[in-house]
């Protein structure tokens, strides 16, 4: 079962009431339940709900209540899976495959663009080891790990951290950069990892998914920028390439 799927079903058990797809999205992404770094999650979680219900029918997880509004169906029935089902769900996951991949590799080639911009002799990881670019600059090492998410209706940004990885390379010369997206321009976030284990503690980022990753929002209000609520701006993050120092 795939995460869109899984986590739509989640969300709507917790609301017990039919839900809008893009509040399923929502809720599913600040919880920390989705991740990804699809260019549009809404779009996506859509189709996968209609996918379901157009092929299984009766025997789908969801029933529609409204336009573009859904709940679990209560009298789900038990079908066999036929091979027009299997590869409907297949092609369905290959895109979310697909356009998670252009986002987020497209995230890092813009980052390391603006890394060599700055003096850094920087390079995307060819093979996963925990950073995705490598940079060096006077001497000096850096690990960079790329988060890259789309602005969605509400100006929020959704990100996720795997526990195991920021635990493994928690150390001064790593930084975490999220590249935010919006139909205009892309904006940075630079954040040292000492600053993302200090807003841990502050609780601006929250563990998900039984503590095996950490989810992060970052708001847009008023021209402001916030990471988690109110209580935690983080203009000065902003854009800021000098902290890579």
């Amino acid at each position: 079962m795939n995460t869109f799927k899984q986590s739509a079903i989640e969300i709507l058990k917790k609301a017990k009431t039919p839900l809008h797809y893009t509040e399923i999205t929502r809720l599913a992404l600040e919880s920390g339940l989705l991740e990804t770094e699809g260019a549009n999650p809404e779009k996506t979680m859509s189709a996968i709900i209609y996918v379901d219900i157009k092929t299984k029918k009766e025997g789908s997880d969801f029933i529609k209540t409204a336009p573009q509004t859904f709940a679990l169906n209560p009298n789900k029935k038990e079908i066999k899976e036929t091979l027009k089902i299997i590869e409907a769900e297949k092609a369905e996951e290959e895109k979310i495959v697909i356009e998670g991949g252009f986002t987020g590799k497209g995230g890092e080639h813009l980052v390391c663009s603006e890394l060599l911009f700055r003096g850094f002799n920087a390079s995307i990881m060819s093979v996963d080891v925990g950073v995705d670019i490598s940079a060096i600059k006077d001497g000096k090492f850096f690990g960079i790990q790329v988060k890259t998410s789309q602005k969605n209706n509400n100006d929020i940004y959704n990100f996720h951290i795997r526990k195991k990885s920021f635990d493994r390379f928690n150390q001064g010369n790593i930084f975490y950069i999220l590249v935010l997206r919006d139909n205009k321009k892309s904006s940075f976030i630079i954040l040292p990892s000492n600053e993302i284990e200090r807003k841990i503690k502050e609780s601006a980022i929250f563990s998900v998914n039984n503590k095996t990753g950490y989810a992060l929002s970052v708001k847009l209000r008023n021209e402001k920028i916030y990471l988690g609520n109110k209580n935690h701006e983080i203009g000065y993050f902003l854009d800021n390439w000098s902290l890579i120092k």
